[in-house]
């Protein structure tokens, strides 16, 4: 952390030098030799330790055990761990000395002031400052690994203001600290030292554009006391000595890693000496403190549920009391977007995903808010933004975006061992198309963005055989209490047509799929006869099936998975413009609040008076312990190409695992 100091000494007067606290200092002897020097001698007063360093050994030795003969490899090396009392309290004294001659050929002095400087931050990720105890200009991952974290200061905590708190250059409320991190930096030593040395706190340009640093410069429970000194177009401060061997400064993120940012930042303080008239400042110290920006995180349906959101629109009263009712059991808060705010846009889930921040001291949610700008647009923003609730958004600059830009085609699976690595925090699963296809894609801008985060390495799938193109429409993660902790759901043609057959086989070949369907004059009834005897929907879904398998086995690679750990859910497809939608609600597309799961109802074929489908999705899933309870979003949501799980949202607990101790 040490800028390379020479100091070189003088036969003719004394020398002074300013020593950093723990700091080696390495003394030139040579320019100024008597003539008939061989040997030499060092001795330093009480509290300064001199060590002679041969070049061409790694091992050095004490410098007062003996005397030395005269080489030019040789280095002396002066360390003071303790801070003067007053200027030049300490010297160190070299002899030169010729065998011709008894005493020595002359002294050179030089007088010694020991300064402490320190940068303090939290690098043990305790929640406290910490001092020189590791390397702060490294971050580190892992259970064992060091380096301050800062969070991106993305909510509004000031209700008066109309931006993010990480748009506005003050602190508008004292909660507002609570989202930054603390930096302290410690000096000790003769106060005199200071009035011709300077203390400068620094960035780099491109650093201040991503975070930005307050000092508190007066009462602590005062906003106007915390002056902002580094951010944007400050990239240097000087440091007054307001508080004596102590400033206090608080730092606060402003960008999430990106590309181009890998989310670490460095500040720096470097001691100037200011006393020479006739030279300009010359640096003596710089101390270093790297942080690292707290990912977004996303949050896996098997974490336990804490507030649901659904919107109220014209035709869906009965669809809100049943998602209503399913947050009830669950024990989760419940949030109705009026129409009035969603101007019935009914896709909350394709509006935005809820996730959150974390670091050693705080942890808040964060929503990130899709690109697909829908009539939702504003809620994220106006609405879930607020005090520690925090807002992310990426738009494309083109405005260029596609339906795989709606949050239904971005999930997380739950944390995951594959091909020896472990994920702690899931993968992130994102639709795309297939390796070298020019089809649909997830926007760049928020494809980078996934990725930067680091902590959940995001998986692309093949979704552009679907209409709308979303990853919810074939997949879902539910619960388990044995095996890898969850299940993976998946859509599939071939267990339907499996579970047909053999109703048929047990003569219920006449069963209605679509009977009871209320309030929808366009729907007609098809039997299973039908369906088994239908060619091109056979077709259709053979197709649709081996699309679904391509996924399988990318999921089972990427995630570890084995067939154990998945569920073939009965689900059928039909062609539109030759892309394929839900054939009956799509039964994958659920809301899974912990053991209580919201499922489309299919209106499957009745046999015996209950849904066949329904009962085989009972009797796939009870047996986990889980409470099954089909909700007719036939009219709202199905129709119009969505399920159950399009048309919610859910804020979940964070992972108790902590996103540091893992290595990416």
């Amino acid at each position: 952390m040490s800028l390379q100091r020479i100091v070189r000494v003088s036969l003719e007067h004394p020398t002074s030098a300013v020593c950093v606290a723990g700091v080696e200092t390495v003394i030139d002897i040579y320019g100024s030799v008597p003539e008939g020097t061989e040997m030499f001698e060092v001795y330093g007063t009480p509290g300064v330790d001199v060590y002679i360093c041969p070049s061409f050994e790694r091992s050095r030795e004490r410098a007062d055990t003996r005397r030395w003969h005269f080489d030019e490899g040789l280095e002396i090396v002066v360390v003071m761990n303790s801070p003067s009392n007053d200027l030049n309290d300490s010297h160190v004294q070299i002899a030169y000395h010729s065998s011709q001659e008894s005493l020595p050929l002359a002294y050179a002095v030089l007088y010694l002031t020991c300064v402490d400087i320190a940068l303090d931050c939290d690098l043990n990720r305790e929640g406290g400052q910490d001092g020189n105890f590791v390397d702060k200009r490294q971050w580190v991952w892992g259970p064992e690994g060091h380096g301050a974290i800062l969070l991106v200061n993305c909510d509004r905590d000031d209700l008066s203001s109309d931006v993010q708190d990480n748009y506005d250059q003050h602190v508008g409320c004292l909660q507002d600290l609570e989202d930054m991190s603390l930096m302290v930096l410690r000096t000790q030593g003769p106060a005199a030292l200071f009035e011709d040395h300077r203390l400068i706190l620094h960035t780099s340009s491109s650093d201040a554009r991503r975070a930005r640093v307050f000092h508190v410069c007066g009462p602590e429970d005062s906003c106007g006391a915390y002056r902002c000194v580094l951010g944007q177009d400050k990239v240097s401060y000087e440091v007054p000595r307001l508080h004596g061997d102590k400033e206090r400064f608080f730092v606060e993120g402003l960008s999430f890693p990106d590309a181009g940012f890998p989310g670490l930042l460095s500040f720096h303080v470097t001691l100037l000496d200011d006393s020479n008239e006739d030279f300009s400042e010359a640096p003596i110290f710089t101390d270093t403190v790297v942080f690292r920006v707290a990912p977004w995180i996303m949050t896996p349906s098997t974490l336990p549920p804490l507030e649901v959101y659904v919107c109220r629109v014209r035709n869906n009263t009965g669809f809100v009391e049943a998602v209503a009712e399913l947050a009830r059991k669950a024990g989760c808060q419940l949030t109705v977007c009026p129409q009035t705010e969603n101007r019935n846009d009914r896709w909350i889930q394709d509006e935005m995903e809820l996730g959150y921040v974390q670091a050693p001291h705080k942890t808040f949610p964060v929503v990130f808010d899709s690109p697909r700008n829908g009539e939702l647009q504003e809620f994220p923003y106006k609405r879930i933004l607020g005090q520690d609730f925090g807002y992310v958004t990426r738009e494309p600059r083109d405005r260029s975006v596609s339906g795989l830009d709606s949050f239904g085609n971005l999930e997380v699976s739950p944390p995951v061992v594959a091909n020896g690595k472990e994920y702690p925090l899931g993968r992130i699963l994102i639709g795309g198309n297939l390796p070298g296809s020019r089809g649909r894609r997830v926007t760049q801008v928020v494809r980078d963005f996934l990725h930067a985060q680091r902590v959940q390495p995001p998986v692309e799938l093949f979704v552009d055989w679907l209409a709308v193109g979303h990853v919810d429409e074939f997949l879902s993660f539910v619960p388990a209490p044995d095996g890898k902790g969850f299940r993976m759901l998946l859509a599939s043609p071939g267990a339907c047509f499996r579970l047909f057959q053999e109703k048929k086989k047990r003569g219920h070949g006449r069963a209605l799929l679509f009977e009871g369907v209320i309030g929808n004059g366009r729907v007609r009834t098809i039997s299973i006869n039908q369906v088994l005897s239908n060619e091109n929907l056979i077709s259709f879904n053979k197709f649709v099936q081996s699309c679904i398998d391509w996924n399988r086995e990318v999921l089972k690679r990427e995630l570890g998975l084995a067939d154990r750990d998945i569920i073939d859910i009965p689900q059928l497809f039909k062609s539109e413009r030759r892309k394929a939608t839900a054939f009956f609600p799509d039964l994958v597309n659920m809301l899974v609040l912990g053991k209580h799961l919201g499922i489309p109802k299919p209106f499957g074929p009745l046999i015996n008076g209950r849904c066949c489908l329904e009962e085989q999705v009972r009797a796939l899933l009870e047996p986990l312990g889980l409470h099954c309870t089909f909700i007719d979003d036939f009219t709202p949501y199905h129709m119009l190409h969505g399920e159950v799980h399009c048309g919610t949202n859910v804020r979940r607990q964070p992972f108790s695992f902590k996103w540091w101790h893992m290595v990416p």
